[in-house]
């Protein structure tokens, strides 16, 4: 800020530019509202111009990819939330079907162990007797 007196050539911190003066070429000038903030730009730095369209459009880049990241999130959790009341009904179901097959088999008896085992012996017996006569 001390070299801005020192090129106006003033007595003064800053010179004798405005006493709002933020940095060269950027004052700001009172309005009605308090909330609002105006700025003048100096002609000499009329480049400013430039950057702040840019940084509009940046701003406005990352507003579309913050909407885009938002409807991404809210369209996954429904998804989730889809995929989860699914679960629960799969293992409601299956929960369901084992209660069944388990009245089933105390209503039935549980001759099926009995089978299960008698068709292992078989089929070990089956390969048995193929690997001898496939040796002749």
């Amino acid at each position: 800020m001390a070299s801005t007196s020192s090129r106006i050539g003033g007595g003064s911190m800053y010179g004798y530019a405005a006493p709002y003066r933020s940095r060269e070429g950027l004052t700001t000038r009172p309005v009605v509202s308090s909330d609002e903030i105006q700025l003048r730009i100096d002609p000499m730095h009329a480049d400013l111009d430039d950057e702040i369209t840019s940084l509009r459009s940046h701003v406005k880049q990352l507003r579309n990819v913050a909407q885009e990241i938002g409807s991404e999130a809210k369209f996954q959790e429904d998804f989730l939330d889809q995929l989860q009341m699914t679960m629960i009904k799969a293992q409601a179901g299956v929960k369901n079907n084992i209660r069944r097959l388990n009245r089933s088999i105390v209503k039935n008896g549980s001759n099926h162990i009995i089978h299960v085992v008698l068709f292992a012996l078989f089929c070990f017996f089956v390969v048995y007797m193929w690997s001898k006569l496939s040796r002749r």
